[in-house]
């Protein structure tokens, strides 16, 4: 899917406990042999991901709007903005949305998209209008269309996901971000 000029992206939803985190482990495995895969998670509660203390810390606490720390393995970025102050869309935002937490998520995907993101599988934030495996829970309780079932087999899961259209990337968007 690397040429295409679509990003597929897809909420698993449903209530807590349902085996969302669990269905997304499933996944990930599968759809990374088709291209890149990224996750997103909606938290609900302030956590801190960036334990108080270490240089990373400091920078952020210091006032950095964003720190990226990079190990040896791994390349994490911590930035200020999340669900109630959303940063400012670097491009045409994939959907328009009045809500900030939805407008926090695509402008996300967004970004993810100009990273070169293939798939992103997003677990929570039902109210999106992205397609959705709903695992437990009611239909009606999510915004995008149900295109799966938790309880469904792993391979109709992936076909579905596979065979979704995917949200068109818009603007003059690059893969150097």
């Amino acid at each position: 899917m690397a040429a295409d000029t679509r990003l597929r992206a897809v909420c698993v939803a449903g209530p807590s406990d349902a085996g969302k985190t669990t269905l997304v482990e499933r996944l990930v495995p599968r759809l990374a042999e088709d291209g890149r895969v990224a996750t997103i998670k909606s938290i609900h509660h302030d956590i801190e991901v960036d334990t108080p203390g270490t240089d990373t810390h400091r920078h952020r606490t210091a006032g950095a709007e964003t720190v990226v720390g990079i190990t040896p393995t791994t390349t994490f970025e911590v930035t200020t903005h999340g669900k109630a102050a959303p940063p400012a869309a670097d491009g045409d935002p994939l959907f328009e949305a009045d809500d900030p937490e939805i407008q926090a998520l695509s402008r996300t995907l967004e970004r993810l998209a100009r990273r070169g993101y293939d798939t992103v599988l997003v677990e929570g934030f039902s109210q999106s209008p992205l397609p959705t495996i709903l695992v437990g829970g009611e239909p009606d309780a999510v915004g995008g269309p149900v295109v799966g079932h938790g309880d469904d087999g792993i391979d109709a899961l992936v076909d579905a996901i596979r065979t979704l259209e995917g949200v068109e990337r818009r603007g003059n968007w690059s893969n150097d971000s």
